[in-house]
């Protein structure tokens, strides 16, 4: 069975589009980066290096600083199917970042998205 091509895809081809998405209903680019840095551990300087150098979904988890203990509280359906019970760990962690700029983009305040 081959690989999911997320896995392949440039985090730098497809982070434009979770802040036009934050964006077009009134959320900001920092709010994206902030969410990204609570999820996986990058600072603003570690996520623009990121950006610039084209790594990966696989190796941006890979080399994540601190996946957050507390992703196991992220919950519900992107795309129709349950973030919790998604078995690839690299899948599951791209399904939360969608889940949380989802919750971003539906107007859900900060501190529920970052389970504060």
């Amino acid at each position: 069975m081959s690989e999911h091509r997320i896995y392949t895809m440039k985090v730098a081809g497809v982070y434009p589009h979770y802040v036009q998405k934050a964006e077009r209903k009134g959320r900001t680019k920092e709010e994206v980066d902030r969410i990204i840095g609570w999820l996986t551990g990058y600072d603003e300087v570690g996520l623009q290096r990121v950006l610039e150098s084209g790594v990966d979904f696989r190796t941006f988890f890979a080399e994540a600083p601190a996946m957050n203990p507390k992703v196991s509280m992220i919950k519900g359906l992107v795309c129709g199917v349950r973030v919790e019970e998604v078995e690839d760990p690299l899948m599951r962690n791209i399904r939360y970042l969608d889940k949380l700029i989802d919750e971003l983009a539906r107007g859900k305040a900060m501190e529920k998205i970052l389970r504060s």
